[in-house]
Formats: structure tokens, C-alpha cells, sequence
């Protein structure tokens, strides 16, 4: 794992540039700095990487590093065959056997429910097929852990409006709503993110919007004066155990408090690696993962919130001292090599240049997360970089129209607001 031992010497790590990769994508989100990072990361090596698209014109696409762009927009609501389909004729143009890299969840389960289909052109971790399934899914997240005593948040799976209303009589408010589901949150989302719910009218008047059969997991609300959010990434080996495995402090997110992460820190947490070292290889679990852990200061226990089976977005907080991140662990041990052991850079930043600016007038220098080092040992950007500078360029292009849309909804808000206290 890259926490701890001597730091070796810097070397080129001894990468497979006959071997391309191919970021996979299903879902519109083209502002997606995880794939752009994940270009760089392998591109910068000389490996030749191809990218699924939704346009032309995405900050992806413009990428220097970039071999190719395979323009395929997806809903994610598509037939699983569609999609097997698209990649299998992707693999043919490519010509040659290729390693994925999926950013998000969707791409993780179908790769690993079509394996044999898939298994000819393309180059991927095995595991178990309904694995990435189960953990993509709230409920199936939450089961594994009472499965393997891993701390995670009391949490109710309502099947009907009555169980929600039998939910609302005994809960303790505010708890947390979240889609239950991988695929269903793009086909029949129940709320558009991570939702806070205050009290019982606003659950119930919420769910009847749900449906008969709400597809929601209603969820421990942990207290952030009381929390601290911690990060893990890591890529395990076909045998479930950990190549590369990272550690990290969140401190801005977006949407605040549980969004995407705007700014991260590394620091080494030794306990919370064994945590995750040891859950990873009990399920058997082979691959790039992006864990979300909080620290319930309550009763000093780090719960369980999220378990990716993909790399994400954030990968490139990570990197140890033979210059190892979780993308290159994956190209390395698919292809036959070493992976490199070394520290992590503890102390370096990882900064979001679009949704770092919003976060920090919320925050405005709140202290979230007292393990963060005062000064960073250096800092990674998510979008700018000077050796490949259009991608950052092409985000800001993007978005100035969802932009304007906001700062029109907040003008249209705050004048509705304005009237009603007239």
C-alpha cells in the first residue's frame, strides 16, 4: 500500500505503450474532470488513450494527450445490449486489446455484467459479476457492511408511501434521501442528489412525488459540526489485495457539505487503510475504487457512506513516490507489470477550479477538517494544466450558459422572495 515505508528514488515506471486505454462513459456529463485527469495521467506516459464523448467540443476532447475521441452520446437509459454493442464496435476501431477506465457506475456495472462479451477486445479487472451492482447500490452498500462489521449509517429502504409514512412517525430528523440504485437514478431519479430532509412534512410531502414504489434510501443524518469527511482510493489485484491505496480529507464540497469534492487534502490515516484494505479483499472486490468514509466524532467510528467500484474523479489527489496513481496501478497490473510501492505526497491539495470558487464564499475559511495541514505541499488542479492547457479553456466555455441559467434562477428566487415579504 503507498502509506508508509522509506520513499525510493523517482523512476519512469515501466509502462506497457503498446496497451491503449479507453475511457468509458455512459450519461451526459461533460464537464467531467476525472476523465480529463485519467488522459493526462496515462498520456503523459505515452500510453495511447481514446475517450467516449458526448461532443466534440467537451474539455476531454481537446486533451493534447488524446489519440482519439469516439463521439457516442448516452442516457444511460438505454438496453445493456445497446451498450455492449457500441463498445464492441468501439474495440474493433481501436484494433487492438485495450484497457478500460469507467468513471462512473453505470460503466463499471455493465463491463462487469458482460465480461465474456467484452473479455475479446477489451482488457479489464475480473470480479465477481453483481459485485459492482451491490456496491453501487445504497442498499446493497448498506448489507455488506452489517455483512462484514463495517461501521456505515442506520438507514431504512421504504418499499411504499406507507413505509415512509410509518418512517416519518419514529425517525429521527434530519436524515439524508439518496437514489437507491445505479442505472434507476438516471432512468427514475427520486431526488437529484444527496438530499437533507428537516423533518416529517417535507419527507412526506417529498414522497409523493416518489412514486409507488420509491426507489430511495432514507439515511442517518451525521452532523457536520460533528463529522469529518474522509477520501480512499485504491486499486486491488485479482486476488482482492490492494496495489495502491490512498487517503485523503475533504474540505470544500459542492453542492457544500455533500457534493463533489471541491478541495481535498492527502494525509495519511493508517487505521482508516487496514479498514478498507481488509473490507476490499472480504468481498473479493478487484479494481479501481473511490470510497467516502465520515468520521462520526460521536463515537470515534469511521462510517461507510460510499463505495465506487471506478476511479474518481479526485484520482489525481493521489499519487505516491514512484509516481503511482490508481489509473496507472490498473494499466500496470492489467498488463503484466509491477506497481510500484511508495509513499503518498501527504500534504498536497487537490483543488476543483469551477466549484472550489462557489464553495469557498459558503465556507468562507471554515475549518472542516482539523487533520488538514495549514499550508499545501503542492497542489493539483483539476482542470488547468500547463502542458495541456485547452481542456481548462474548454470547461470555462461550457459554463458560462449553465451559469447565466443559475445566476437567472437566483435573481428570480430572491425577487419572488423579495415580493413575498411586501
Amino acid at each position: 500500500m503507498a502509506l508508509s515505508g522509506a520513499r525510493p528514488a523517482r523512476q519512469a515506471l515501466a509502462i506497457d505503450r503498446s496497451v491503449p486505454a479507453l475511457i468509458v462513459k455512459i450519461g451526459a456529463y461533460p464537464l467531467h474532470h476525472g476523465g480529463v485527469g485519467a488522459i493526462r495521467s496515462l498520456g503523459r506516459l505515452g500510453v495511447p488513450i481514446y475517450a467516449i464523448t458526448e461532443d466534440r467540443c467537451t474539455p476531454a476532447a481537446a486533451s493534447r494527450y488524446l489519440k482519439g475521441r469516439f463521439v457516442w452520446p448516452t442516457t444511460g437509459r438505454e438496453d445493456p445490449g445497446r451498450l455492449v454493442d457500441g463498445l464492441l464496435r468501439i474495440g474493433r476501431r481501436i484494433g487492438r486489446p485495450t484497457v478500460l477506465v469507467p468513471t462512473d457506475e453505470e460503466a463499471a456495472v455493465l463491463i462487469a455484467e458482460h465480461a465474456a462479451a467484452l473479455a475479446g477486445p477489451f482488457r479489464f479487472p475480473r470480479v465477481a459479476a453483481g459485485l459492482p451492482r451491490r456496491l453501487a447500490s445504497k442498499q446493497g452498500l448498506h448489507e455488506l457492511c452489517v455483512e462484514h462489521g463495517v461501521p456505515s449509517p442506520a438507514a431504512a429502504f421504504p418499499r411504499s408511501y406507507a413505509d415512509i409514512e410509518a418512517y416519518a412517525g419514529q425517525a429521527r430528523f434530519p436524515v439524508v434521501a439518496k437514489n437507491r440504485e445505479a442505472f434507476l437514478r438516471r432512468r427514475r431519479p427520486a431526488v437529484a442528489g444527496t438530499t437533507r430532509i428537516g423533518g416529517p412534512s417535507q419527507l412526506l410531502a417529498l414522497a409523493r412525488g416518489w412514486g409507488p414504489r420509491p426507489g430511495v434510501i432514507l439515511q442517518e443524518y451525521l452532523p457536520r459540526e460533528d463529522a469529518e469527511d474522509w477520501i480512499v482510493h485504491a486499486y486491488a489485484d485479482a486476488s482482492g489485495a490492494a496495489l495502491a491505496l490512498f487517503t485523503g480529507v475533504k474540505v470544500r464540497s459542492w453542492p457544500p457539505y455533500a457534493g463533489m469534492t471541491a478541495c481535498a487534502y492527502v494525509v495519511d490515516n493508517p487505521e482508516l487503510a487496514q479498514m478498507t484494505a481488509r473490507f476490499v479483499e472480504r468481498i473479493g472486490f478487484s479494481g479501481t475504487a473511490d470510497l467516502d468514509w465520515r468520521l462520526d466524532r460521536r463515537d470515534g467510528r469511521y462510517k461507510l457512506l460510499d463505495f465506487n467500484p471506478r476511479m474518481g474523479a479526485q484520482f489525481r489527489l493521489f499519487e505516491n513516490a514512484a509516481g503511482v496513481d490508481v489509473v496507472r496501478a490498473q494499466h500496470l497490473d492489467l498488463t503484466g507489470r509491477a506497481v510500484p510501492q511508495g509513499d503518498q505526497r501527504a500534504g498536497h491539495r487537490f483543488v476543483v477550479e469551477n466549484i472550489d470558487l462557489p464553495a469557498r464564499l459558503v465556507y468562507r475559511g471554515r475549518r472542516t477538517a482539523p487533520h488538514t495541514p495549514r499550508r499545501p505541499a503542492g497542489t493539483e488542479l483539476a482542470w488547468f494544466a500547463a502542458d495541456d492547457p485547452l481542456p481548462f479553456f474548454t470547461m470555462l466555455a461550457r459554463c458560462v450558459g449553465p451559469g447565466a441559467r443559475h445566476l437567472a434562477e437566483l435573481r428570480r428566487t430572491r425577487r419572488a422572495a423579495a415580493q413575498h415579504r411586501r
